[in-house]
């Protein structure tokens, strides 16, 4: 599975004020209404909100990979933002994020869920790709951008 089969255009944005970890989920769950008209923001925030008890989707280097497992979801459902400023997402290395990856899965999908994190935290764990997204100008070159970098990975 591709980013691009996951992400659509209008899902994908420079994320307007956020201050906090808190605000930047409920600006990601908003997003990801865009492709689950079957899901409201509330029931999409408190999903993400849930798994972030678990522990930080902080990865490293200014990312996060908030997701969630939604009943009634049937397919995956992705959404990228960049923030105006990094903000606290409690990674383990200690560094404020500033490009969150959004994603919801099928409540029962596992091993594809599993798959499509670990294709996500590789692309993020490359320094030029990264470095793209935080130089994109505006949603549309964001998009194309994160589209580009996960067909070349």
């Amino acid at each position: 599975m591709n980013i691009a089969d996951i992400v659509a255009p209008e899902r994908v944005r420079l994320a307007d004020d956020v201050q906090s970890k808190k605000r930047a989920l409920e600006q990601l769950a908003e997003i990801l209404t865009q492709g689950t008209p079957y899901l409201t923001a509330s029931e999409i925030f408190n999903g993400l909100i849930a798994r972030e008890k678990l522990g930080s989707t902080g990865i490293g280097d200014g990312v996060a990979i908030p997701h969630a497992r939604m009943k009634g979801a049937d397919e995956c459902i992705g959404a990228f933002m960049r923030l105006p400023q990094p903000v606290d997402f409690e990674s383990n290395d200690e560094q404020p994020v500033d490009l969150v990856f959004g994603l919801l899965v099928p409540e029962k999908s596992t091993e594809e869920h599993l798959n499509l994190l670990r294709k996500l935290a590789e692309m993020f764990s490359e320094s030029q790709a990264l470095s793209e997204l935080r130089d994109a100008a505006d949603d549309d070159n964001l998009h194309r951008v994160l589209i580009a970098r996960d067909s070349t990975g």
